[in-house]
């Protein structure tokens, strides 16, 4: 509740509490006060006082703190979790009143995945900040499909296939699996035509993936089929996977845009190219709101841009 004339703006009711959400959330993020005060620009002790007072008006122990660690209790996780979401509702509810009239400014943080993440998104935060010297970037690149509660993510790209069904999408590129393996291979695939003649060489997988050892290939004659692969390796990163190939290890199904220089450079080829393999889309991905900051929008066109997408398609 917003603070009245005949109350106190550090009470309870006041907005002193919604400065001690950020400065709590600010603890729990950086699992520090030292780190949390840095981040907020203020001292530590305004921040351990604050967070305390919170804990003492509430009668609740929202933190355990430790010489090396502060975390949250499960009373404070589960008040860390909505705190997270009122705070990021306030700043896009900011940065909409001036979006109109403003460039896209201030931190941009986001997540994907790590190979589409150094190949792509990478040069496209460099071509950002350039485009927008008021903006910056912090991004968590992971094979690992993070939640966008973790650290007020404010966007997400995701390559494959969409999981999330209560988030807000918006296409912004595809790409197509290919069965790779490196030129040095090239005479043991003198020959092959159809997929099941695949089954039992050495074969790399990538774990990440859902489904690693099983592939589906379709042929422009309309033909069918499923492939059961024998791995040799099994790595849990696609440029893991991509370099084990093109060490000779084996073949292996990798995304085009992971492969275009190797491919381009003949250090690696491409097996069966008239049997296709399922293609996938690229998506950004954004929290439930009804407001998307301008760097938010701003991030997605350029990417939209750089993939040739016209226009990207936006989901509810």
């Amino acid at each position: 509740m917003l603070t009245t004339n005949n109350q106190r703006e550090d009470g309870p009711d006041g907005l002193g509490n919604l400065r001690r959400l950020a400065y709590f959330v600010a603890v729990v993020e950086t699992g520090s006060f030292t780190a949390a005060a840095e981040r907020l620009g203020i001292t530590k002790a305004v921040v351990s006082q604050q967070v305390a007072r919170l804990e003492r008006d509430y009668r609740t122990s929202l933190l355990v703190r430790t010489t090396r660690k502060v975390q949250a209790t499960e009373v404070g996780h589960a008040f860390y979790l909505r705190c997270a979401v009122i705070l990021r509702e306030a700043e896009l509810a900011f940065d909409d009143l001036g979006e109109r009239s403003a460039e896209p400014s201030g931190t941009l943080r986001l997540t994907a995945p790590f190979d589409y993440g150094i190949g792509v998104v990478v040069p496209a935060i460099a071509a950002f900040t350039k485009r927008y010297p008021a903006c910056k970037v912090d991004a968590v690149l992971s094979d690992q499909t993070l939640d966008l509660m973790s650290g007020n993510i404010e966007m997400a790209i995701r390559v494959g296939w969409l999981t999330e069904t209560s988030e807000q999408t918006r296409k912004i590129g595809s790409f197509r699996q290919l069965l790779v393996t490196s030129s040095s291979m090239a005479r043991q695939m003198t020959g092959l035509e159809r997929p099941e003649e695949i089954a039992d060489l050495p074969f790399v997988a990538n774990t990440a993936l859902r489904d690693y050892l099983r592939w589906s290939f379709s042929s422009d004659d309309g033909e069918h089929r499923v492939v059961q692969v024998q791995a040799s390796i099994f790595l849990d990163a696609t440029l893991a996977v991509r370099e084990a190939v093109c060490q000779g290890a084996g073949l292996s199904v990798l995304p085009d845009y992971a492969v275009a220089e190797d491919l381009a450079s003949g250090r690696l080829i491409e097996v069966l190219p008239r049997w296709r393999l399922p293609s996938g889309g690229i998506h950004a991905v954004f929290p439930a709101a009804r407001y998307r900051p301008a760097k938010v929008r701003a991030f997605v066109d350029l990417l939209v841009e750089r993939n040739g997408l016209r226009g990207g398609t936006e989901h509810p």
